[in-house]
């Protein structure tokens, strides 16, 4: 029997300039547990010091939880394009953080989270909500939405390594 896959280290990130989630799970094969979670609420007004703000929180993250990949979620559209635009910059903020540590980066649509967690890449965050929670076997749906999201990205990851795996034992 050959030995358990080794135990790899996501963080998921869903973007925000008001509010950042982040949830780190490590995952083993087709099982997953969730590490650790949060949100990082951005408190300047001036858009430049949360984006500070935003940055420093992420090399926190990364610092402690130690990651050996990190997933980001893309974004496609805006409730209008002055939120798209804030919500962009947020996701660079996060991608050049990520990058500057060296860290594989990954990028999912919404869509492709879903998919992943609910098997629907129209399902509600609801929906989305109540799969991270029985995926990971917890009791309640972690809080606040933004790490839940957040921890759906990382699963999201998670389960693409599992399938390219699969792939590769099944000669494909």
């Amino acid at each position: 029997m050959p030995p358990p896959p080794p135990a790899r280290r996501i963080l998921g990130i869903d973007p925000g300039t008001r509010v950042t989630g982040w949830g780190v799970i490590e995952t083993a094969g087709s099982r997953s547990r969730l590490v650790a979670f949060g949100v990082l609420r951005l408190r300047s007004e001036a858009m430049g010091a949360r984006l500070k703000e935003l940055g420093d929180g992420l090399r926190e993250v990364i610092r402690t939880q130690s990651p050996g990949s990190i997933a980001v979620e893309t974004q496609f559209f805006g409730k209008s394009a002055a939120s798209a635009l804030a919500v962009g910059m947020a996701r660079g903020v996060a991608l050049y953080v990520a990058a500057e540590s060296g860290i594989e980066i990954f990028d999912y649509t919404p869509a492709t989270v879903k998919k992943a967690v609910a098997g629907n890449g129209n399902a509600s965050k609801e929906q989305v909500a109540a799969m991270v929670r029985v995926i990971l076997g917890l009791a309640a749906t972690p809080k606040p939405a933004d790490a839940t999201d957040a921890i759906a990205i990382a699963l999201a990851h998670a389960h693409r390594g599992v399938l390219r795996t699969l792939a590769a034992r099944a000669g494909g």
